[in-house]
C-alpha cells in the first residue's frame, strides 16, 4: 500500500462494472481516484479458455465458501479480479425496456416501479453502450426502447446455422433481432470470434470487459490509482454516523485505514451488502446505512436462468460464435400467455465437458455428441423481490445467501414454449439446466434505491439514505431483476452517478464523452 496520494476525490472499492465505469468517468473529468480490488489481474494464458481449467477445475473462481438458507456451504460461481464478473460475462449488453420502470405485472406478483423513468437514464445508456463498444442494430428489437441513435458498432453478424434460424422464427411471425454485444470485433481490433468467449475469460483481451474498456483506461489518465489484493473489512464512520472517514483494509497480513472524503462500494450486490452488513456500528446497528429502512441485504434476485441444447441428431452444428441472436416477442404480455415471460439468447457454443461439470454420472463422450450436433440458448425470466431473499452475515463472519426461487411459472411457461418451437424445427432431444444458487450471476437488489428511506437504502443517486458520503454502485441498487443482462444497466447508473458527484458534490467539470 506504498505510493498512496495524501488524498483522492473518491475512494472505489471493486474494480467491477459499476467501480470501473465510475473511475473511468471521474478520472476524465480530472478528479482523484483510488480503486481497491480484492483480487489481482486475471493472467491471460491458455487456460483461459480450457474448458477442464474452468469450468472442471474452476481454476478462476473464489475459493471462499457462502451458506444458503439451510446453512449449507457451498461455492459460488463468482470471481474477484480487475474487471470483476465481467472478465467471464457473456457480452450481452441489452437496456431495459421502458416498461421495467414501472409496475409491471407479473404471473406470479408486481415488479416495482423504480424511482427514475427510462427517459431519465436513457443519455446515459448512450455513454454505456461507447464505454463497452457495443455491436448491435437499433430498430429490430420489438420492445426496444427509444433510443439517440445507432449503437456504436453495428451488428457481428450471423454464421449460416444461426442466420437459418433467424429466418425460421421470422416465417413464424416472431421478430429475433442481432443480440448486443460488447466485443471487439471490427476492423483493427482484436476479436477472432472464437468459441470460447461466454463463460470464459479471454486470453487475447478483445472481450469489452471493465478491466480493457473501463479501468485499464481510467489508469492511463494519471488520475486513478489501483491497490490490489486488499480485502475491505469495514467501513469507518465518525462518532455521528453520518460520514465515513475511513475504509479498513488487509493486504497480504497488513492492516491499514485509508481515510478519504467520499467512498463508492461497487463490490457486487452480494459483497456490498455483506461489507456494509460488516460496518455495523453504534450508530448503524443493523448495518451501513440501514437504519430508516432495515432494506439492507434483502430482496436479492438473481433472474430465472435455463441453458438449453436442442439437438438435431442427423445434422452437425459448425457455428464458432453462437451468441449473435435474441428473441423479446415473449418479454411482456404476449401471445403465448398475457403476462411476461422472459427473454431468449443465444447462447455460447457449448461443449461437452461445459455440461458435464454440473451433471455427475452422464459420459462425456455423450455430451461431445450432443454438443457437435445441438443449437444452445440461454432463457432468462424475471426474479421477484421478496425481502426474505437475502444476504446476511453468520456469527463467524461467512456470507448468508438466503433465496428461494419465484416466478418459476412464468420461467417454465418460456423453456417450455421454446421447447416445443425446437422440436418444429427439427431439434427433438431437449436438453435443459436451470441454474441454482451457486451460479451467483445477475446478482442484484440488496440496497434498493428509492425515493423514500422507509423502504430504500438509497437515493435516486445511489447515496445512502443515512450516511451523506456514502454511495453504493453495483447492481444492489435494482428494485427489480427485470429479464435482461445487468451490465449495460451498471455502467450507465454509475455514469449517471458520477454526473451528479461531478456537478453537485466535487463541483468539476464534467467528464469527457466516452
Amino acid at each position: 500500500m506504498n505510493g498512496l496520494r495524501e488524498s483522492y476525490d473518491a475512494i472505489i472499492i471493486g474494480a467491477g462494472v459499476g467501480g470501473g465505469a465510475m473511475a473511468n468517468q471521474l478520472a476524465a473529468a480530472g478528479a482523484r481516484v483510488l480503486v481497491i480490488e480484492r483480487g489481482t489481474r486475471l493472467p491471460r494464458e491458455d487456460s483461459n479458455w480450457s474448458v477442464k481449467a474452468v469450468f472442471h477445475e474452476k481454476r478462476y473462481a473464489t475459493k471462499e465458501t457462502w451458506r444458503d438458507r439451510d446453512g449449507q456451504e457451498f461455492n459460488p460461481s463468482t470471481y474477484y479480479y480487475v474487471g470483476g464478473n465481467s472478465k467471464f460475462f457473456g457480452t450481452a449488453t441489452l437496456r431495459l425496456r421502458v416498461e421495467d420502470f414501472e409496475d409491471l405485472q407479473h404471473e406470479a406478483g408486481v415488479a416495482p416501479a423504480w424511482p427514475i423513468r427510462y427517459a431519465d437514464l436513457a443519455p446515459y445508456y448512450d455513454v454505456a453502450e461507447r464505454l463497452f463498444g457495443t455491436h448491435g442494430t437499433a430498430g429490430m428489437d420489438p420492445c426496444e426502447p427509444p433510443r439517440s441513435g445507432p449503437m456504436p458498432y453495428p451488428a457481428i453478424g450471423h454464421e449460416p446455422e444461426i442466420q437459418a434460424f433467424d429466418t425460421r422464427l421470422r416465417s413464424m411471425g416472431l421478430k429475433p433481432f442481432p443480440l448486443p454485444v460488447a466485443i471487439d470485433l471490427h476492423p483493427g481490433g482484436r476479436c477472432i470470434r472464437c468459441r470460447t468467449c461466454d463463460g470464459f475469460a479471454c486470453k487475447l483481451g478483445a472481450k469489452n470487459d471493465a478491466e480493457v474498456r473501463m479501468v485499464d483506461p481510467a489508469l492511463a489518465t494519471g488520475n486513478v490509482d489501483l491497490i490490489l489484493e486488499t480485502y475491505v473489512h469495514r467501513l469507518v464512520t465518525d462518532d455521528t454516523g453520518r460520514k465515513v472517514v475511513g475504509v479498513e483494509v488487509e493486504q497480504k497480513g497488513q492492516k491499514k485505514t485509508i481515510a478519504g472524503d467520499l467512498f463508492v462500494s461497487s463490490a457486487g450486490a452480494i459483497n456490498s451488502a455483506a461489507l456494509l452488513l460488516r460496518s455495523a456500528n453504534d450508530r448503524h446497528p443493523r448495518g451501513l446505512g440501514n437504519n430508516s429502512s432495515d432494506q439492507l441485504g434483502r430482496n436479492y434476485m438473481a433472474h430465472n436462468n435455463t441453458a438449453m441444447m436442442a439437438v438435431n441428431p442427423f445434422k452437425k452444428n459448425n457455428v464458432v460464435f453462437q451468441k449473435s441472436l435474441c428473441i423479446n416477442d415473449f418479454y411482456l404480455a404476449n401471445s403465448v400467455r398475457p403476462y411476461p415471460l422472459g427473454n431468449v439468447q443465444g447462447l455460447g457454443k457449448l461443449q461437452g465437458g461445459m455440461l458435464t461439470a454440473n451433471m455427475k454420472g452422464i459420459p462425456e463422450f455423450l455430451m461431445d455428441w450432443f454438443a457437435t450436433r445441438s443449437v444452445d440458448w440461454w432463457i432468462m425470466s424475471e426474479d421477484l423481490p421478496d425481502p426474505n431473499n437475502r444476504v446476511s452475515i453468520d456469527s463467524d463472519g461467512k456470507i448468508r445467501l438466503s433465496y428461494t426461487p419465484n416466478n418459476l411459472k412464468s420461467h417454465a411457461e418460456l423453456v417450455m414454449h421454446w421447447t416445443k418451437l425446437m422440436r418444429s424445427m427439427g431439434y427433438p432431444i431437449i436438453i435443459t439446466q436451470k441454474m441454482d444458487i451457486k451460479v451467483a450471476m445477475h446478482q442484484c437488489g440488496t440496497a434498493r434505491f428509492g425515493t423514500d428511506p422507509s423502504t430504500s437504502v438509497l437515493d435516486p443517486f445511489c447515496k445512502a439514505w443515512d450516511v451523506d458520503n456514502l454511495y453504493v454502485v453495483d447492481a444492489s441498487f435494482m428494485p427489480s431483476s427485470t429479464s435482461v443482462n445487468p451490465s449495460l444497466t451498471i455502467a450507465a447508473q454509475a455514469v449517471r452517478t458520477t454526473e451528479h458527484l461531478l456537478r453537485d458534490v466535487f463541483k468539476i467539470r464534467q467528464p469527457a464523452a466516452a
